[in-house]
């Protein structure tokens, strides 16, 4: 289990706020990894007003050269897409958390 697992889930909000694909949240993951830290901690939420299915496919491609030195930590409750990205996924751990619709994040 790694010391330290860096949560890039506030690089999408601020993505998702401007639109676009700036900042990147593979970019952050890479300044990350290189800067040593051994875990990526991401929260899919169903509506995505962060971090983004495809953000969560993009990253595990992104780490997957890196997997036995980086692991990749997804949060979620215990919804059937969220279920299926881990699956697909199989990301080295899944943290289950609570979700309440509208809760501030």
């Amino acid at each position: 289990m790694p010391q330290l697992s860096v949560n890039i889930n506030k690089i999408a909000t601020l993505r998702n706020s401007r639109g676009g694909q700036v900042p990147s949240v593979v970019g952050a993951a890479r300044v990350c990894v290189e800067a040593g830290a051994p875990g990526i901690t991401v929260h899919p939420r169903q509506d995505e007003r962060h971090i983004t299915r495809q953000d969560a496919l993009d990253l595990a491609a992104f780490l997957k050269p890196h997997r036995e030195n980086v692991e990749l930590n997804l949060e979620g409750d215990l919804r059937p897409d969220f279920l299926s990205l881990l699956r697909e996924i199989r990301p080295h751990q899944a943290t289950l958390v609570p979700v309440l619709p509208g809760e501030i994040t």
